[in-house]
């Protein structure tokens, strides 16, 4: 059994259920013990755009923010697929502190060693 687990999103502020849904995954593997990547995809890299966070709750009123923020102040990397965002106009510059650029080729190599929880 692997002790790596890649949470990969597609989904953002046009899912705010889903959204926070993954990141909260992502912040309970971590309270496991487990290395977690995250990966935002798609509508996904929208959440890692400085200041687009700040609203997006689930309907049960928990934060996307809360759990961003820490993955953010735990080192979690947050990857943002690089195609997706300039499709979207988003520069490397935009992204919040702890996310970086990522390619698909990336998120498969994770992928080979992990287990993906995909949302």
């Amino acid at each position: 059994m692997t002790n790596n687990v890649v949470i990969a999103l597609s989904c953002g502020t046009d899912n705010p259920n889903r959204s926070t849904r993954a990141l909260f995954m992502a912040m309970v593997a971590h309270k496991e013990g487990k290395n977690v990547t995250v990966f935002l995809l798609d509508e996904a890299v929208y959440l890692a755009k400085e200041g687009l966070i700040t609203n997006v709750k689930a309907a049960t009123g928990d934060s996307a923010d809360d759990h961003m923020t820490y993955l953010q102040a735990h080192g979690v990397p947050i990857l943002v697929c690089r195609p997706c965002a300039d499709s979207r106009g988003i520069a490397e510059g935009d992204l919040v502190d702890g996310s970086r650029m990522g390619t698909a080729a990336e998120l498969v190599h994770l992928a080979c060693d992990a287990a993906v929880i995909s949302l």
